[in-house]
């Protein structure tokens, strides 16, 4: 839009200064009516009216005075003269109250808010100015470029007299500030805006001359930028923040824009050493949080893209992160060496955070080469300099966990890596790879982990009782017991294939003999904060071990078994020690035993054997199962909470799967994996789901756990569903080839008057605990099921085991009507003699069914005898029922109005 750059800068030159002129005409006339008002007003303040006084009043003032001696007024202080500040208007003199108290001084007026006007005048047009001066270089540059007015060196020459000129302009408005009264504002300070542009035209023309012109080599211009970078953040010592991150963003930033086909890592690690050192001390001098956290990350970054050059240059990248820990324990950590004072017995962020960021480097590390030694002794360095960090000062005890963690990390990577398949290849194994006692590798890990575990548990235990705060203890407790024990498990894995060995399971017995006799000595101690909550970590420890012990001395199946004992342990500990992590413990070791069946269901895999009912199955669900149960009434003793439910959960789930993986192994000869189930396996299902119902039902009316209240629904619901769709549908004897069986001890029994009954006791176990239309929902599932048994068992007296093939004669016809008949009658008398509505509702139901039978399929499909014998039973039975109703039922329930009003007439 304009064609000369000239006029665009006039134009904007000319708004500033109309933006300028504008605010100093309001300020003139601001300071004139203040000086009107100061005028006007009198020089002594005008003292108030007394009011009128009262007789009481009246009377106490014409008594003489209490004390001789008169009180002398304190003349006004006298306020120094200040040739540019405004005359001050005395403040009234407050009123004497009763007693001599005076009134409390009026609070100040409140300051005005800050105008549109003022906001432009002093904040943005100096942010717009800065912007503008850079802008106004990096543009003056490349329209010489464009018009081919300048040569390269002359345009180089101009952008650094340019940069020159802003930097000599900020500092010299900052010494003039500094002299004068005048205190610039924090976020748009003139002299700081100025230095900052200065400091980016500057990168950007050492950067013109490497990257548009080639006037510079690599070296020098890394050099140069670097100087820039480091210039910027020795200025912010004297503008502020905002020159800090520029200079932070250049420092780091410099590497990325200055390449050279063969990249030295030494020397750029050595130049981000630099850079990391005047950042972290600039951070620690103004004491800029966030200049710390910045650098850190950025330094943390650089490692990423280092990575990616192999494990062959390991050193460079070992020496950026063990530089770079160094200086942060140096100057960021708090109270340790030249870092910030600390609060004793807290732990804080950025100290541990900080050597938690190199810490992650050097994992990086280690992991990219392999596990080189160069780099497993460098981050062996790294996690005893994070112990030694810690333990002289809490503000890193952060990083004692975070170290922990990544120990973890490096070992389990390391395990996971093996490759075991590789060592049975016909010409043996290959060279350098999977796992072999006897290799360097192997070798340094086991002493690695042999000094990680040591160094972790001695520190631990010697931490306790150290630091004034609650949380430091537990965090060295827990990293003295789970590091330990996450090697070694590692170990095992890598070493031993996750098969049995003795070794290990007595390393693992002594580490638990070492987490016993910690828990002992602890407990003879005076109480300290964190103590109980250390003596509960290291007691689970104990547990952890010995629950390894036997995982490692034993087949794979009892690390289940294991890890559920452990579970119900620390359950049991919560009692003793009532600390809320031990109780998430418990829910999180439960929590890892599902995942684990989700994983392999049989537990040992094909050596679950096909033993029914005693077989792996058993031990691997059952012992859980039970386990599960105990904790749960241990943890109830604590509350109702989450790590409760999700135990209470497991034992639940557990016991279902037991039941119904026994079920699915014995019915299908150790086949759990089978595709399809038969009859006898959803009928056992179906009795062994309403049956558990009905338990829940009864447990949860004691405990009232939302748990066992769930499980009882959901074990309801999976008993209708598996009755509707396997019992009725796709297992029906009637609608497929089925063999059922004997004559009376049949498949039919199992599948259909068992499953009847249990329905019938889980809806009177409903029955006023739950709205009547699901206990009565249950009721006539049951009676469904019942006539569903009664039906196929006279089919299968008259059509033998498979009762899918046949005609239905004319006798069994009339069978069916009998037996419905003789059904319904039965359930009238039940409900008769137990006075049960419901019993009587079902009876009315089964005959109401046994004549529409009667009218709709005996009249048209029975003849001879057997129609009139159908028809004539039907009629004597209801006949009978009318008669009993009459004379039994309702002339019982009329007896006791009649006896009430014959008792009131005596």
């Amino acid at each position: 839009m304009f064609e000369d750059p000239f006029v665009f800068f006039a134009l904007v030159i000319a708004i500033v200064a109309l933006i300028f002129a504008r605010k100093a005409m309001n300020q003139v006339a601001e300071l004139r009516q203040r000086l009107e008002a100061i005028q006007a007003a009198p020089a002594v303040a005008a003292a108030p009216v007394p009011p009128p006084l009262t007789p009481f009043e009246q009377f106490e003032q014409s008594l003489p005075p209490a004390s001789p001696a008169a009180a002398t007024p304190t003349p006004p202080p006298i306020l120094p003269e200040v040739e540019s500040a405004p005359p001050v208007v005395p403040p009234e003199i407050p009123e004497q109250a009763a007693g001599g108290a005076t009134s409390p001084p009026p609070p100040p007026p409140p300051q005005p808010n800050r105008g549109f006007e003022e906001t432009i005048g002093t904040r943005w047009v100096v942010w717009v100015g800065g912007l503008t001066l850079a802008l106004g270089g990096f543009f003056m540059v490349k329209y010489s470029i464009e018009a081919d007015l300048l040569s390269p060196e002359v345009r180089v020459a101009l952008g650094g007299l340019f940069a020159l000129a802003l930097l000599l302009t900020g500092e010299w408005m900052r010494r003039k500030e500094s002299l004068s009264s005048i205190a610039a504002l924090p976020i748009a300070n003139i002299p700081a805006i100025l230095t900052a542009a200065g400091t980016a035209v500057a990168f950007a023309t050492v950067y013109a001359a490497y990257a548009l012109y080639g006037l510079l080599v690599p070296a020098t211009a890394f050099i140069l930028l670097g100087l820039v970078a480091l210039g910027t953040l020795a200025a912010a010592l004297l503008h502020g923040p905002a020159l800090a991150g520029l200079g932070v963003v250049g420092a780091f930033a410099t590497p990325v824009l200055v390449s050279s086909g063969k990249p030295d890592f030494w020397a750029l690690y050595i130049y981000l050493a630099i850079v990391t050192a005047a950042a972290f001390g600039l951070a620690r001098v103004r004491l800029w949080r966030w200049l710390a956290v910045t650098t850190i990350a950025f330094a943390l970054l650089w490692t990423f893209p280092c990575l990616q050059c192999g494990p062959s240059m390991v050193g460079p990248h070992a020496f950026h992160v063990l530089v770079g820990f160094i200086l942060a324990a140096l100057l960021v950590v708090c109270g340790f060496m030249f870092g910030p004072p600390a609060d004793a017995g807290e732990v804080e962020p950025i100290s541990s955070g900080s050597l938690a960021a190199y810490l992650l480097g050097a994992t990086l590390i280690v992991l990219n080469s392999f596990h080189a030694d160069t780099a497993m002794v460098v981050f062996g360095l790294l996690v005893a300099g994070s112990l030694l960090v810690a333990w002289r000062n809490d503000a890193a005890a952060g990083a004692v966990g975070a170290a922990a963690a990544l120990v973890f990390v490096v070992f389990a990577e390391w395990a996971v890596r093996a490759n075991p398949d590789m060592l049975v290849l016909p010409g043996g194994p290959l060279q350098g790879i999977g796992p072999s006692a006897t290799d360097g590798s192997v070798s340094l890990h086991l002493i690695s982990a042999a000094i990680f575990a040591a160094g972790f548990g001695i520190a631990g235990f010697l931490a306790q009782g150290r630091s004034t705060g609650p949380i430091i203890p537990v965090i060295w407790s827990a990293a003295a017991v789970f590091t330990p024990l996450a090697l070694l498990v590692a170990l095992y894995a890598r070493i031993a294939l996750l098969d049995r060995s003795i070794p290990f399971a007595i390393l693992a017995v002594l580490l638990a003999a070492a987490n016993a006799a910690a828990t002992e000595i602890l407990s003879k101690r005076g109480d300290r904060p964190g103590l109980h909550a250390a003596i509960a970590l290291f007691a689970t420890g104990t547990l952890a071990a010995l629950a390894l012990a036997l995982t490692f001395a034993l087949e794979k199946g009892w690390l289940t078994i294991a890890l559920a004992l452990m579970s119900v342990g620390t359950a049991w500990i919560s009692t003793q020690r009532p600390i809320p992590f031990l109780r998430t413990l418990a829910a999180v070791l439960a929590g890892i035993v599902v995942l684990r069946i989700g994983y392999e269901p049989r537990i040992v895999g094909q050596a679950v054997g096909t033993t029914p009912i005693f077989n792996w199955l058993l031990w691997g669900y059952g012992i859980p199962a039970a386990s599960f149960w105990a904790g749960s009434i241990l943890l109830r003793r604590g509350g109702d909470d989450a790590p409760l439910r999700t135990v209470e959960s497991a034992a639940i789930l557990f016991t279902v799967l037991l039941a119904f993986m026994e079920i699915r192994h014995a019915v299908n000869h150790g086949d759990v994996y089978r595709a399809s189930a038969g009859l006898t396996e959803v009928a056992l299902q179906v009795c062994v789901a309403l049956a558990m119902a009905i338990g829940l039902e009864r447990l949860r009316l004691r405990t009232g756990s939302v748990i066992h209240n769930a499980g009882a629904i959901l074990l309801t619901a999976f008993g209708g569903l598996a009755t509707l769709f396997g019992l009725l549908v796709l297992e029906n004897p009637m609608l497929g080839w089925i063999d059922v069986g004997g004559t009376v001890i049949n498949l039919l029994l199992l599948g259909y008057a068992l499953p009847a009954v249990l329905a019938l006791l889980l809806s009177y176990a409903v029955a006023g605990h739950r709205p009547v239309a699901y206990a009565n929902t249950i009721a006539g599932a049951a009676l469904v099921l019942a006539l569903a048994y009664v039906t196929f068992e006279i089919r299968r007296i008259y059509h033998g085991p498979v009762i899918s093939s046949g005609a239905t004669s004319g006798a069994e016809q009339y069978t069916y009507s009998i037996a419905y008949l003789a059904f319904g009658v039965a359930l009238l008398g039940i409900g008769i003699v137990v006075n049960s509505q419901r019993a009587r509702l079902a009876s009315a139901v089964v005959i109401g069914l046994t004549i529409l039978k009667a009218f709709l399929i005996d009249m048209s499909t029975l003849t001879g005898v057997y129609r009139a014998l159908s028809f004539m039973g039907l009629g004597l039975v209801l006949v009978a029922i009318g008669w009993l109703y009459q004379r039994i039922l309702f002339r019982r329930q009329a007896a006791g109005p009649v006896a009430s009003v014959t008792s009131a007439g005596e």
